[in-house]
């Protein structure tokens, strides 16, 4: 088959990259598309993967911006779609939804939000799209019977064992302890983030204090330009290394949904400070099922500062998490498995699924 696999971030690219290889394995000829988008045409370019960057420039954070951007890269996927004959096409994007259903090719869209999260992106895609290829966990709403569901993550695909081994080797030179935290900060620039806050400089700076005071180095990794104030703390390590800083981190503080994700698939304790916190099914199943996270709206600064004082209160805190870690693993199945043959059996795949969701679990 020639499949179309659109790309939009850089957590997006890390989930397909191992999916995309199996099918190359498997004879499939597969087409990247991507955008400019934090540090994802580096991670592309790292990997040595071919792609065609469809939006070069990036764009502006309004309303207006965002719906010309969606209405550009529609077009440009339309034309690249009957240009280089694809069957099938892949991603998150409302674009790659629409494309199909105007070209009657199968569309499939992978996301692991909810619905009420993302219903503006969702009532662009979901009308179109042939099938919602989602964790468990997620709710669809009234678009459940396109929805497969899979007992797995998205951040799965790329840090489940079977295809990451942490290597102490690529941690940053400058990280001298064996006891640092990781504070992660989102630029919260995407639709569905409008309105949401998250972890600013003045919190930061407490933040900092606190846990150096315990013993801990800090480090600070960022989608966008740093503080200057904070610049002293800025993490600088090869783009594709940020997941083995990530596993030997003894905490992560985040704004960030995805890197808290990344965190609980490699047994890393990670407190996520956002008016996200209790809102998507994903994280709100990994920190209530598995303990792995810990959500935390922004207006509770006291409970945040507690929540780090518990955390590094618990004697062999890595031991502790590997081992939620290790249950979670027990209960889920190789994504990228999985999705290799999910895409290249489609459309007979989904009638597997349907018929016999235990299906999926030949995958682990």
């Amino acid at each position: 088959m020639r499949i179309l696999v659109y790309a939009a971030h850089p957590a997006q690219y890390h989930f397909f990259k191992y999916i995309i290889k199996g099918l190359q394995d498997n004879g499939h000829n597969i087409l990247l598309l991507i955008k400019t988008k934090d540090v994802l045409e580096k991670l592309a370019n790292q990997d040595g993967f071919p792609y065609i960057n469809i939006q070069p420039k990036v764009r502006k954070n309004n309303t207006l911006s965002i719906l010309l951007a969606s209405f550009i890269r529609t077009w440009k996927i339309f034309k690249i779609v009957k240009l280089h004959k694809i069957d099938m096409l892949i991603g998150t994007d409302s674009s790659i939804a629409q494309v199909g259903y105007l070209t009657r090719k199968y569309a499939i869209t992978t996301l692991e939000d909810d619905y009420d999260v993302i219903k503006k992106l969702a009532n662009l895609t979901y009308p179109y799209t042939q099938t919602i290829l989602v964790p468990d966990v997620c709710k669809v709403e009234k678009w459940e019977f396109k929805k497969v569901g899979y007992n797995g993550y998205m951040k799965l695909a790329y840090l489940h064992p079977n295809r990451f081994t942490p290597n102490e080797d690529l941690k940053n030179i400058s990280i001298q302890s064996d006891k640092y935290c990781l504070i992660r900060l989102a630029q919260l620039t995407a639709h569905h983030d409008a309105g949401i806050r998250g972890l600013d400089v003045d919190l930061v700076k407490k933040l900092i204090k606190k846990i150096e005071n315990k013993g801990y180095q800090v480090f600070i990794s960022t989608e966008g330009e740093i503080a200057p104030e904070l610049s002293v703390y800025q993490l600088k390590v090869n783009y594709n290394q940020i997941h083995h800083v990530l596993a030997f981190a003894s905490l992560l503080i985040s704004d960030s949904q995805s890197m808290s994700v990344e965190a609980a698939m490699l047994g890393v304790p990670s407190i996520r400070f956002s008016d996200f916190a209790g809102r998507i099914s994903v994280l709100e199943e990994l920190e209530k099922k598995y303990q792995l996270t810990f959500g935390i709206a922004v207006a509770n600064v006291e409970l945040l500062l507690n929540t780090i004082d518990q955390l590094c209160a618990i004697k062999d805190i890595k031991e502790v998490f590997n081992e939620r870690r290790m249950m979670m693993l027990k209960d889920k199945i190789d994504v990228t498995a999985f999705f290799t043959w999910f895409i290249e059996n489609y459309p007979e795949s989904v009638k597997v699924m349907k018929e016999n969701p235990y299906y999926q679990y030949k995958f682990k």
